[in-house]
C-alpha cells in the first residue's frame, strides 16, 4: 500500500490568505516541478507547438542580431564573414549535435546538467550541479538585465526621445524588466503569444533589411571590391584569413546562446496525443517521443534560422558600413543593421525597425526567465537546497526579477560591463553540455560519436578559456553567483533538514501485516542498527530494550532498520519491507536518505493507519552531539531519538497526536 506525503502531515493550504494562494497557486507536491499524475486540469500546464516555444527561446537568440554585425566587425574587422562563417559551422556541426542529443537524454527540462547529474553520486554531484547552475543563472540573469539595459540604451539614443530619456538608462531598464515579470506572473501562455509576434516582425523586417542591403553590395560592385582588397593587403594570403577567423571567432560567441533554453523549456512543447497523459507518479511523461522530436526540430530550425542571418547580416555591415562608424560613440555601434535601415530605407522604416528592435531586445529576459523558472524547480527543491515554495512559479518569478532590479543596479545598466558574464555563462554551458553527450557516447558504446563530440567539446573548452583570457570579469560575476547559490542553497538545506522529507510511504505485504497484527495492542517498535543480524543479535537488543525502558514483557516488539543510501538526497518515497528472521523476530527494513526521517514517516504512517500512538524505542548515541549533528546533516545518520523527536514536531504540532519516542 502506498500513502502520500501529504497524509502523513496536515494541510495547511487553508490557512493562507488570499495573497499566498495567489501566490502559491499550482505549486506541485513532486520534486519535478510539474504537476502530479492526478493534477488538476487547471493545473496542468498548457503545451504550444514547437515553432511558438522557439519563438520563446528566439527572442534572446534571434535578437543578439541588434548588435552581433557590430561585435563581429569590432572583433574582426574585415575578416568578419569569414569569421562569422567559422561560428555558424560550429553551431551547425556543433552545439546543434550536442543539443538534440541533450534533448533525447533530458526530455523533461533538467538540460545538460541532469547528464552530467548521473555521471557523479553523493554530495558532489549535488555540488557540481551547483556550480553550474551558478553558471547558468550568470547566463540567464544576465540576459535578463543586459537585454533590458540595451533596449533601455537604444531609447536614450534615439534622437526623437534623447531630450526626455537621456541619462535615465537604469529607471528605463528597471521599468521593463518590471513589465516582463509582470508577464510571467500572468502566464507561459501570455509570454509565449508575446514572444510569437515579436519574432515574427522582428525578423521579417531584418529579411527586409538584410536583402536591401544584399541588393545594394551586388549593385555596386566597389563595396565587394574594397573588402577583398582589404582582406588581401591586411592579411596577405587566404590560408592567413583562416587562421585569423579561427582565432577571433571566440569574441562571436554571443551568437551562440539559445540552445541551453531550448532543452530546458521541453516541458511547454506539444507532444503527441495524449503523450501527456501517461506520466509516472513524478508527473513525468513516460514516453515524451513527440516532445523530443518537437524540441530537434525547434533546436534545428533555431539554429539554421539564425546561421542565414548571422552570415547574410554580416557580410552586408561589413561591406556597406565604414569601419570608422562601428567603433564606440560611432553611428553603427552596437547597431549595425538598425544603421543600414535608416540608410536605405528612411527614417520611418528606420524608426519602426527600432521600435522592433526595443521590442525583442526588452522581451529577449523572457527566454532567460523561462529558462530559470524551469531549471531550479527540477533541481534546488529536489535537493532541499530551496524553500518549497520555490515550486510555484509566481514566488520565483517575484525572486529572480528582484535578483535583476539588483544586477541592474550594480552594474548600472551598462551593456558593456556585462556582456564578459554572459559570453561566459553561455560558454560554460554549451561546454559541459559537450562533456555531457560525450561521456553519454562512451558509455553507450557509440565510438565514432564519443569521437566527433570529444572533438567539438575541445573546440568549445578552447572557445571558452580564450573568453575568459579576453574577459575575466565574465568568471568573476560567474563566481559570485555561484557562491551565492552555494550559501543560499546549503543555508536552505540546513533549516530543511528536519522535515519529513518523504514524498510517499509504501508498505509491502509482510508489513502490512505487522501494523494490522499489532493494531489492537499497543504498537512497540525497536529501533536497531543492523549488524550481522544473528539471532543474538536481536536476542541482546530486545533484553536491552526491555531492561532500559522497564518493559512489562517482550510481546509486540517489532525490530525497525534503516539502511543509509545516498545522504546527499533529500525527498525520497520509502518502501518498508516485511520479513520474520530466525522464525520469531518480525523486522522492518527500509532505505532511505536519513535515518530519523525515515523512522517519523513509518511513524506517523502507523499512527494515520491504525488509530493509535506507536512507541519506538532508541539507545543514546555516544559521541559528541555536534560531531553527531554533523554525521546526520552529511550522512543521515547521528544522533537519531532527538534529531526523530524534532522531526515528528515538525510535522505535528499537535502533542496529543505525536508518536511517543523513548531512548534508554
Amino acid at each position: 500500500m502506498t500513502v502520500s506525503s501529504q497524509t502523513l502531515t496536515r494541510d495547511r493550504s487553508s490557512a493562507r490568505g488570499p495573497l499566498g494562494q495567489w501566490l502559491l497557486h499550482g505549486l506541485r507536491e513532486t520534486g519535478t516541478g510539474h504537476p502530479g499524475p492526478h493534477a488538476a486540469p487547471e493545473q496542468r500546464e498548457r503545451k504550444h507547438a514547437w515553432w511558438k516555444v522557439m519563438c520563446l527561446t528566439g527572442v534572446d537568440y534571434f535578437s543578439t542580431l541588434g548588435y552581433q554585425p557590430g561585435i563581429a566587425a569590432l572583433a574582426a574587422g574585415a575578416i568578419s564573414p569569414i569569421a562569422t562563417l567559422v561560428l555558424v559551422a560550429l553551431t551547425l556541426l556543433g552545439a546543434l549535435p550536442v543539443y538534440r542529443r541533450v534533448a533525447e537524454e533530458s526530455p523533461h527540462g533538467e538540460g545538460s546538467i541532469a547528464i552530467l547529474e548521473r555521471v557523479l553520486s553523493f554530495w558532489w554531484s549535488k555540488l557540481f550541479v551547483l556550480v553550474l547552475l551558478g553558471f547558468a543563472a550568470t547566463d540567464f540573469l544576465i540576459t535578463m538585465t543586459l537585454s533590458a539595459a540595451d533596449a533601455s540604451a537604444h531609447l536614450v539614443e534615439n534622437p526623437l526621445l534623447r531630450p526626455v530619456t537621456y541619462g535615465h538608462n537604469v529607471i528605463i531598464t528597471l521599468v521593463l524588466l518590471a513589465i516582463l515579470g509582470a508577464v510571467f506572473l500572468k502566464g507561459f501562455t501570455e509570454a509565449i503569444g508575446i514572444a510569437v509576434v515579436l519574432v515574427g516582425a522582428y525578423l521579417g523586417l531584418n529579411v527586409v533589411v538584410i536583402a536591401v542591403g544584399l541588393f545594394e553590395a551586388f549593385r555596386t560592385p566597389l563595396h565587394t571590391v574594397d573588402w577583398l582588397n582589404a582582406l588581401t593587403t591586411q592579411h596577405g594570403n587566404p590560408l592567413m584569413v583562416v587562421a585569423i577567423a579561427l582565432i577571433v571567432f571566440p569574441k562571436l560567441a554571443l551568437g551562440l546562446s539559445g540552445f541551453e533554453t531550448g532543452v530546458a523549456v521541453m516541458p511547454h512543447i506539444q507532444g503527441d496525443p495524449h503523450e501527456d497523459d501517461r506520466v509516472d507518479e513524478e508527473g513525468r511523461t513516460t514516453d515524451p517521443v513527440g516532445r523530443i522530436r518537437g524540441a530537434k526540430r525547434l533546436l534545428t530550425a533555431a539554429a539554421i534560422t539564425m546561421s542565414c542571418f548571422l552570415v547574410t547580416s554580416s557580410f552586408v555591415t561589413t561591406l556597406l558600413i565604414p569601419a570608422a562608424d562601428f567603433q564606440s560613440g560611432g553611428p553603427a555601434n552596437g547597431r549595425a543593421l538598425a544603421y543600414l535601415a535608416h540608410l536605405y530605407l528612411g527614417p520611418v522604416f528606420g524608426s519602426v525597425y527600432d521600435v522592433s528592435t526595443i521590442a525583442i531586445l526588452w522581451f529577449a529576459g523572457a527566454s532567460a526567465m523561462a529558462g530559470m523558472l524551469n531549471l531550479i524547480p527540477r533541481y534546488l527543491p529536489r535537493y532541499g537546497m530551496a524553500p518549497d515554495w520555490t515550486r510555484a512559479v509566481r514566488p520565483l518569478v517575484l525572486v529572480l526579477t528582484g535578483a535583476a532590479f539588483l544586477i541592474t543596479w550594480i552594474f548600472n545598466a551598462d551593456v558593456d560591463a556585462q556582456g564578459g558574464a554572459y559570453a561566459t555563462g553561455v560558454l560554460v554551458l554549451i561546454t559541459s553540455a559537450a562533456v555531457a553527450v560525450t561521456l553519454v557516447c562512451r558509455r553507450a558504446g557509440q565510438k565514432k560519436r564519443m569521437i566527433a563530440f570529444g572533438v567539438v567539446s575541445v573546440i568549445f573548452v578552447y572557445t571558452t578559456i580564450d573568453n575568459i583570457i579576453e574577459r575575466p570579469d565574465g568568471v568573476k560575476i560567474g563566481a559570485i553567483f555561484i557562491a551565492a547559490i552555494l550559501l543560499v542553497s546549503f543555508v536552505s538545506r540546513l533549516q530543511r533538514a528536519f522535515e519529513l522529507r518523504v514524498s510517499s510511504v509504501e508498505l509491502d505485504e509482510m508489513a502490512e501485516r505487522f501494523v494490522r497484527e499489532c493494531a489492537r495492542r499497543t504498537i512497540r517498535l525497536l529501533a536497531n542498527e543492523p549488524g550481522p543480524r544473528d539471532a543474538a543479535e536481536y536476542r541482546e537488543k530486545i533484553r536491552q530494550a526491555v531492561r532500559d525502558n522497564d518493559l512489562q514483557d517482550e510481546q509486540d516488539i517489532i525490530f525497525v532498520e534503516v539502511t543509509i543510501r545516498d545522504a546527499s538526497d533529500f525527498a525520497t518515497n520509502l518502501k518498508v519491507h516485511g520479513q520474520v528472521l530466525h522464525g520469531k523476530y518480525r523486522v522492518l527494513t527500509m532505505e532511505h536518505a536519513a535515518v530519523p526521517n525515515a523512522l517519523a514517516a513509518l511513524m506517523l504512517l502507523i499512527r494515520d493507519r491504525t488509530g493509535r500512538r506507536p512507541h519506538i524505542y532508541f539507545e543514546w548515541t555516544e559521541g559528541n552531539p555536534v560531531t553527531n549533528l554533523l554525521r546526520f546533516l552529511l550522512f543521515g545518520a547521528g544522533e537519531v531519538a532527538p534529531t526523530m523527536r524534532e522531526v515528528l514536531r515538525r510535522a505535528e504540532p499537535d502533542r496529543s497526536r505525536r508518536p511517543h519516542v523513548h531512548v534508554g
